[in-house]
């Protein structure tokens, strides 16, 4: 296990009518939850082999049995009011522990394989950065050796212009970075559509 690399990992705790609600429109919240729980298993699988240590970051509260409470995944929960705050409080956290290369991934990603995660890993050997760019315009994960406010403080998130931005503003620091493929996240019914879990 490489202890100087972090792999978090956000989910939602999996909630009827709290999770992929734009989904739930089309295909009702007991599906959408279906749905959700689906990713997530996929996403633990994936993660399991990855040469890093992993910590799970839960929305709301650490459950009391759930898939990643397993003996390779710590816990914490998400802080702050935004997206952007809650992903900069966890990546703050990584550094302060010591690890040297801290990459953060959600539970929405279907085409994320741990082929992908050890070349996010290798890209902060030699980058200041790593991105994954999803198709709707954001990101399906971020790698940095050091954290930056910048990228996480005081924006707008869920927008189609994320991806863009966040690679606008390495830009203005001069930090250097490298982009894995472009996956889709799965948010809407056209995302299923496409992506059939």
């Amino acid at each position: 296990m490489n202890k100087s690399r972090l792999l978090i990992i956000f989910t939602k705790n999996p909630v009827k009518g709290e999770v992929k609600t734009r989904l739930a429109r089309s295909i009702g919240e007991q599906k959408a939850l279906e749905v959700y729980e689906t990713l997530r298993e996929y996403t633990a699988m994936v993660t399991e082999g990855v040469n890093a240590e992993r910590k799970v970051y839960y929305s709301r509260f650490i459950p009391s049995s759930d898939l990643f409470l397993a003996e390779n995944f710590s816990t914490g929960i998400q802080k702050g009011g935004d997206l952007g705050e809650r992903m900069f409080h966890a990546m703050q956290e990584g550094f302060e522990a010591g690890f040297a290369h801290v990459v953060l991934i959600g539970t929405d990603c279907y085409e994320l394989s741990r082929e992908i995660l050890d070349e996010a890993f290798c890209a902060l050997e030699r980058f200041d950065a790593v991105i994954g760019p999803a198709t709707d315009g954001g990101f399906y994960l971020i790698g940095l050796n050091r954290v930056l406010p910048e990228l996480f403080l005081d924006r707008k998130w869920s927008t189609h212009e994320v991806f863009r931005e966040t690679t606008t503003i390495l830009q203005r620091f001069a930090i250097t970075y490298e982009l894995l493929p472009e996956l889709s996240d799965i948010d809407t019914f056209e995302d299923l559509k496409k992506s059939r879990p």
